[in-house]
């Protein structure tokens, strides 16, 4: 998705931060760190048509919608972007976002590879980092702790893993991988190349 908007953050002095990666990396562990440690950090809720999950909070975990709420908001040009995983839409409402970045905030997005690239095409001074796995071993086990879902279902997930490390590193639109292999080394390190790069700029 293209804009010829000036870039978001540019304009309020914000900065989105994205944080992609397969499903059991950590991506959710480590961007309710960044809440927590960053200062002026603010969390991006998503939209999604996924069923809610155990512990889900509707409006804070996900908003959920329904298929049809889905297409007529995307039609609206609600969503900054949008992308269709495991067999689930999920879209990042635009305007909570313009507002937090115009308030020069951190705004802390937690999405897949396809909207990350999209992101990255809308809003170029983000900074995206993509989570790794150490090994296809630890991500089975840790999809297979969170007794969440079934085994079908699961496979997807591992089947789809390796496949979006390839599409992440072929498009060139994150700055860094980040291998998740201790959760709190992950953690300072995310905050360290987040606050670099706030520096530099």
């Amino acid at each position: 998705m293209s804009s010829s908007r000036p870039a978001l953050g540019e304009t309020g002095g914000g900065r989105l931060i994205v944080i992609s990666g397969p499903s059991g990396a950590g991506k959710t562990s480590i961007c309710k760190a960044l809440l927590e440690k960053l200062p002026r950090a603010t969390w991006s809720v998503s939209a999604t048509t996924r069923p809610q999950r155990p512990g889900d909070l509707p409006g804070e975990s996900y908003e959920f919608l329904t298929p049809e709420e889905f297409d007529r908001r995307e039609a609206a040009g609600d969503f900054l972007e949008s992308a269709e995983y495991v067999g689930h839409r999920y879209g990042t409402p635009r305007k909570a976002v313009e507002q937090a970045l115009a308030e020069g905030r951190y705004v802390v997005l937690e999405i897949d590879v396809q909207g990350g690239i999209q992101v990255a095409g809308a809003i170029s001074d983000s900074l995206r980092i993509f989570i790794m796995p150490p090994n296809h071993e630890s991500l089975r086990a840790r999809l297979e702790g969170r007794n969440t879902e079934a085994a079908e279902q699961l496979a997807k997930r591992l089947a789809q893993a390796d496949g979006e490390i390839a599409i992440a590193r072929d498009s060139h639109c994150y700055h860094r991988f980040v291998v998740n292999d201790v959760l709190d080394t992950t953690i300072d390190e995310v905050i360290r190349i987040i606050l670099k790069e706030h520096a530099q700029t």
